[in-house]
């Protein structure tokens, strides 16, 4: 696997030191497609989904150098999830669909979810020596959740981000990741305005996030 370690130690490289911490490429990268990502879900635009790819590829690469394997494995999750998310809109499966609510059978399958996943990834991450295994899982349990409703225009999608979001911050500046944690910030905002428009596009306003088909 060398090969990979050549391709990722650019992304390890120091740029410069935040509150004693070096900031890496990846952690720098990360922020400004995280942010682009963001905006574009906002925006309900299918672009999300490429960007969105690359940021997750990225955060791979930082979280698995700060030992937070869930997060890190959930970045391969969303790889994946969002390759789906992608053919499903581009092949007009879910670009069609109008922003709507989830029913209460589908929020509960969710919080359940929730549940069980944070309990079994927390065994298992404390195994694995994870620096933080409770909020590690927890954080990946709703994020998932959070991609499952996202990727069928779903409006409880903004408040599972929201939840993740409001623990990750101080996730991440615990372990010295100030960057991400200040992205996550950004996120939070978005996710916010997020849910303002799409709520809007539901109940039929003139706030309707366009649909771009790209």
């Amino acid at each position: 696997m060398d090969w990979l370690n050549d391709v990722v130690a650019p992304l390890n490289q120091a740029l410069f030191e935040l509150n004693g911490h070096a900031v890496t490429w990846a952690e720098l990268l990360g922020f400004v497609s995280g942010g682009l990502c963001v905006w574009l879900t906002m925006r309900a635009s299918v672009l999300n989904f490429p960007v969105g790819i690359v940021n997750c590829a990225l955060f791979l690469v930082l979280f698995m150098s700060a030992r937070l394997w869930a997060g890190a494995g959930l970045q391969i999750v969303f790889i994946v999830l969002g390759a789906i998310g992608w053919w499903q809109w581009r092949r007009g499966q879910v670009a069609d669909v109008p922003v709507r609510t989830a029913s209460p059978l589908l929020l509960a399958g969710c919080l359940a979810a929730v549940v069980v996943g944070t309990a079994g990834l927390t065994v298992l991450l404390r195994a694995a020596d994870d620096v933080s295994p409770f909020w590690d899982a927890l954080t990946t349990a709703l994020a998932l959740a959070a991609q499952w409703l996202l990727n069928t225009r779903r409006i409880a999608t903004w408040y599972f981000w929201i939840a993740a979001d409001c623990i990750y911050v101080p996730l991440y500046a615990s372990q010295g990741l100030y960057l991400t944690a200040v992205i996550y910030v950004l996120f939070l905002g978005l996710c916010l305005n997020g849910l303002r428009l799409w709520r809007s596009s539901a109940a039929g306003t003139n706030a309707t996030p366009s649909t771009v088909a790209a």
